[in-house]
């Protein structure tokens, strides 16, 4: 067992185990079912021969005792079954009488057997396998009685034939055992070709990407529906996952750096500036600690975002939030930001809580409406809030009256870091990943979201709960 361990173990390659492990395994079951069928033949075979000494010696023994006083060998000649089936068999019988002095003998093939049995065991017929001449026998001996004779009959039946055709058997079984050796051999080689193709190409893949990068790709021609092809389709998942995260952290990186760049460069601009003459200068003094202060605010609110992002921590699956407590909590606190703003809640139904945070609800309705408020040109920006409360799902449609969002532009509004267009990337001090957040939260917690929007009529977001 530890050898067949150590043997799967070692460096062999697949191909190799296979192929050796495919013929060993066809080998033990035709040995196997060999060994049987030999022994079964065997046994068979042999009863056979047995019978056939016995019913040979009965035959005689019944052809004696029909005989009155006398035998002739006319009338033993005219026994033409009889005579055949001794000679075709190869038997030999003599007939002796109880001083061991031969009287009759049938075809000398084979020397006599010493009989050591008495009168009485001979009273039933005795059976036994000798070697005679050096050739295995099987001697019956039987009481025979010819008119007032009364003798011993020994039949000597050859297990010649038998012993060949065992013999021929082997051979046979021996030849096609190596041939069932070089065909599972051939089989087993050639379905390791065939199986173990696609986890070479597997394997070449994965050594492409990691000498090349992702243009190293390997198109797999593998399209069965079994564990392999299973494997196959997770790689090229898993492939096409990294690709796409690869390719955000790089743009993620790109732009980081130019946004992160941006408030450094105006608080390095600023810091020069009082440096040079804003010391004595009390107006430029306060404008320039007010930008640079405000620059730190957007930068530290931009790291926090960004921190938010890269931790995606598990939902708590006990959490609980009041939909109705939380919309108030964020009305309150943006109107108190943006104080022209108008923000209107609609709730339809018996108000209930949903399995998330209070922080990641009031965070995605947040950023929501913030967006509405700040991307307006409209006096006063309007929000507009619908809650419904169904049976088994909750719908929360936030509305604006923006400036809205172009057809080309919605399925990358939750990029990070995308803007829309050049004017819009100074409005209101964003840092351009609220809406990556909100798409973060919504995953994390089973909510559908929706957007639909029209240029210069405004942006509608669907939220459905389902986790109640």
């Amino acid at each position: 067992m530890n050898k067949i361990k150590k043997f799967f173990r070692s460096n062999q390659s697949l191909k190799k185990k296979w192929t050796i492990s495919t013929a060993i395994v066809i080998f033990i079951s035709y040995a196997a079912i060999c060994t049987v069928i030999y022994l079964a033949l065997y046994s068979w075979l042999i009863q056979t021969e047995e019978n056939n000494a016995m019913r040979t010696a009965d035959d005689l023994s019944t052809f004696f005792n029909s005989q009155d006083n006398s035998i002739s060998i006319q009338e033993f000649q005219r026994n033409t079954s009889l005579t055949k089936a001794i000679v075709n068999q190869n038997q030999t019988v003599r007939v002796f009488n109880f001083d061991g002095y031969e009287v009759l003998r049938i075809n000398d093939v084979n020397s006599a057997v010493p009989l050591e049995a008495g009168y009485d065991q001979l009273d039933k017929t005795i059976v036994s396998k000798e070697v005679v001449d050096k050739t295995d026998v099987f001697v019956v001996n039987k009481l025979v009685t010819i008119g007032h004779f009364t003798g011993m009959l020994q039949l000597i039946h050859p297990l010649t034939t038998f012993q060949s055709m065992m013999q021929y058997i082997l051979t046979t079984m021996l030849i096609a055992g190596l041939g069932a050796i070089i065909l599972a051999g051939s089989i087993g080689y050639y379905l390791a070709n065939v199986l173990i193709k696609p986890l070479q190409d597997l394997r070449d893949s994965m050594v492409s990407v990691q000498k090349k990068g992702f243009e190293g790709k390997i198109n797999f021609s593998y399209n069965a529906d079994d564990e392999i092809g299973d494997l196959l389709k997770l790689y090229v998942s898993m492939m096409e996952d990294l690709e796409t995260s690869f390719a955000k952290q790089q743009q993620f990186v790109s732009d980081a750096s130019h946004e992160l760049r941006t408030p450094i460069q105006a608080i390095e601009g600023h810091l020069s500036l009082i440096k040079r003459w804003g010391k004595n200068d009390a107006e430029v003094l306060e404008e320039s600690l007010n930008t640079s202060l405000e620059e730190v605010q957007r930068m530290k609110k931009m790291i926090e975002e960004l921190l938010d992002l890269a931790r995606k921590q598990e939902r708590d699956e006990h959490a609980l939030a009041n939909i109705s407590n939380v919309l108030f909590s964020v009305k309150n606190e943006l109107e108190m930001i943006y104080s022209n703003a108008l923000i209107k809640i609609v709730e339809n139904g018996n108000s209930r809580e949903l399995h998330i945070t209070e922080n990641a609800l009031s965070q995605i309705l947040r950023n929501i409406m913030e967006n509405g408020i700040r991307y307006n040109d409209k006096t006063p920006p309007e929000i507009h809030i619908d809650v419904h409360y169904l049976t088994e799902s909750v719908f929360i449609t936030v509305k604006d009256n923006g400036i809205g969002i172009s057809k080309e532009h919605l399925p990358h509004i939750f990029d990070r870091f995308y803007r829309v267009d050049a004017s819009r990337e100074n409005i209101g001090g964003g840092t351009g990943l609220g809406l990556s957040i909100t798409k973060m939260l919504t995953e994390k917690y089973n909510i559908q979201m929706d957007v639909a929007s029209t240029p210069g009529n405004g942006t509608v977001f669907t939220l459905k709960f389902t986790n109640l």
